[in-house]
């Protein structure tokens, strides 16, 4: 079952809170934790992100679309990377994040995946796309 994993970050305590040489550690842990998961068949993609102050958000308001920099948040902590986890059940998404050396320097939030297969092929259907699946 894939479970989509947010990691979140306080990147000023990050940046202020450790010095370049711990910043480096961290993140060679990091990677070696995900050569890990990859090497059991568990880390199934994932990427992390840009520094919040190079976002963007888009809405939808009062009939038009609305953008302003800087990503929606209300709290210090900002995402700053999503992995892509292949686990049997919630539990174990939660055991292999729990010892990813990130969780030391901010939340995660785990999620099952959402099968979309049926609805997108009911909306193919409904939209008479040919090759529906």
């Amino acid at each position: 079952m894939k479970f989509i994993c947010l990691g979140y970050i306080d990147i000023n305590a990050f940046s202020t809170q450790y010095t370049e040489a711990q910043r480096q550690a961290m993140m060679d842990s990091c990677f070696a934790y995900d050569d890990q998961l990859r090497a059991n068949g568990h880390f199934q993609g994932g990427e992390g992100l840009q520094p919040p102050n190079t976002a963007m958000t888009l809405r939808y308001t009062n009939g038009r679309v609305v953008v302003t920099d800087g990503p929606f948040a209300e709290t210090k902590e900002q995402l700053g990377g999503i992995m892509i986890l292949e686990a049997r059940d919630l539990n174990h998404a939660v055991e292999l994040i729990s010892q990813h050396p990130g969780a030391k320097f901010g939340p995660w939030e785990i999620r099952p995946a959402a099968d979309l297969g049926e609805m997108i092929r009911q909306s193919e259907i409904r939209r008479g796309k040919t090759g529906a699946r």
